[in-house]
């Protein structure tokens, strides 16, 4: 592929990186950042709990948008002749599973789980399915480690291809 084509798409592809860096960033920010503040500051778990549960619902619901719209993207670009977004939709696609197990598995079965307990007049944790809740929090907290690690390559493996070249130079700078 000639320089003058690839260049054609530069644009797309620095739209790509500030999307998928602004996205991968709201993971760590929700993840890393906010949730251990709000146990941190909020005495009472069950609150701290099913508030950090609404931003990871919002965050899983998110992320499978944006990472649909990037796939698709990425699909474009690869029909463009810019190979190395290949690896780019495998590391999406993971990303994708990671966020659609949560957003339409994890998540309503833990939240109906806490449901019940309410109902019953007791926290989820004091509930005969504390136990079951755990594992699962255990495989949701996992799954967004991972995620969040596929985030980070991807943001990185973006990197490497993009923002170094300028209007006046015709070649692409790999790390």
């Amino acid at each position: 592929m000639s320089s003058r084509n690839h260049s054609q798409y530069f644009g797309a592809q620095r739209l790509f990186l500030l999307i998928a860096a602004l996205w991968v960033g709201s993971l760590i920010t929700v993840g890393y950042l906010v949730a251990p503040t709000i146990f941190a500051s909020l005495q009472d778990r069950q609150v701290a709990g099913m508030i950090a549960g609404a931003i990871f619902r919002v965050e899983a619901y998110v992320s499978t948008v944006v990472c649909v719209g990037l796939l698709v993207l990425a699909n474009l670009l690869v029909s463009r002749k810019l190979e190395h977004y290949r690896i780019i939709r495998w590391i999406l696609l993971a990303m994708l599973v990671c966020s659609a197990v949560a957003s339409f598995g994890l998540i309503p079965y833990m939240d109906a789980l806490r449901e019940e307990a309410l109902l019953q007049g007791m926290p989820v944790m004091l509930s005969p399915s504390a136990a079951l809740f755990g594992q699962l929090h255990g495989v949701s907290s996992g799954l967004f480690l991972v995620q969040s690690l596929l985030g980070l390559w991807l943001v990185w493996r973006l990197s490497q291809f993009s923002a170094i070249q300028t209007p006046n130079s015709t070649h692409q700078v790999r790390a």
